[in-house]
């Protein structure tokens, strides 16, 4: 029902392959996109490549604020981060310590994403580096101008040592424009020496990290272009299920164009048959 539809740009930073995707993979489906992609494992970068999807760049450059830092590699390759493991407080819960053992640890040069003439007209930012998201945001202040929504992890408390934590990010994030929409995918695990429902992976009660999805502030939606309206809506829609916030960003979008996309996406919504 969308008039001609303008490619989508992803900027995935920590693009290592997860079991059930990417959080973006419902809008590899239904629109076009090119993906740019980041990880410090060069062979994980190669893997991502192979796979041979058209659009999706992956490069093994390690994203921050620019400047040098110590990477530490850990015995679970998703657990190793800019920032040291905080072995003490991980020992207190089942099977956390045992994931983040440092095998490795050397200097490496950050590449700040504003230095990457790609990340221009970026419309989706995802951010899963355990620990220095605010690192990839805070060298990414002109990228995330052009950025509508943003997916990222975050830390509840200090897992790594000196890290950032969710209020650390959502200060730095609402300062770039942008609102807090929800809260998805918490995570934790049952303090030792309790094991819930025999899983030593299952959470109790205290939760240690999730993912957070902020959108442009929806009180300056007109304030957006009628392509980043269109852009907006589809990722709601599509990623999030937010028909609600979808529908605001259409309303926006007719009062550019003096089209009727809302109402006629409202009616698809109510009778989907029709």
């Amino acid at each position: 029902m969308l008039p001609s539809f303008p490619r989508l740009k992803i900027v995935d930073v920590g693009a290592r392959s997860e079991g059930d995707g990417p959080p973006y993979a419902a809008l590899l489906k239904v629109a076009p996109c090119t993906v740019y992609g980041f990880d410090p494992d060069v062979a994980e970068c190669a893997k991502l490549n192979s796979a041979n999807k058209e659009g999706c760049y992956f490069l093994p450059y390690v994203i921050g604020d620019g400047s040098p830092q110590t990477f530490h590699e850990c015995t679970f390759p998703a657990t190793s981060s800019l920032f040291e493991p905080n072995t003490e407080l991980l020992a207190k819960f089942q099977y956390l310590e045992e994931l983040t053992r440092v095998t490795r640890s050397y200097r490496v040069e950050t590449k700040r994403l504003d230095d990457i003439p790609e990340m221009a007209g970026a419309d989706f930012l995802k951010a899963d580096v355990q620990g220095a998201e605010l690192l990839v945001f805070q060298g990414a202040v002109e990228t995330l101008k052009s950025v509508l929504v943003v997916h990222t992890e975050v830390e509840f408390v200090p897992m790594y040592k000196r890290q950032p934590l969710f209020a650390d990010i959502d200060a730095f994030v609402r300062a770039q424009g942008f609102e807090f929409h929800r809260l998805i995918g918490t995570a934790g695990r049952t303090f030792k020496p309790l094991i819930f429902n025999n899983n030593v992976g299952a959470a109790m009660s205290q939760m240690l990290w999730g993912n957070v999805v902020y959108v442009r502030d929806f009180m300056t939606f007109d304030q957006l272009a009628p392509p980043a309206l269109l852009k907006l809506a589809v990722i709601l829609h599509e990623n999030y299920g937010a028909a609600d916030l979808a529908a605001v960003a259409l309303e926006a979008y007719d009062r550019h164009t003096g089209s009727s996309l809302q109402p006629a996406y409202i009616e698809r919504l109510v009778h989907p048959g029709h």
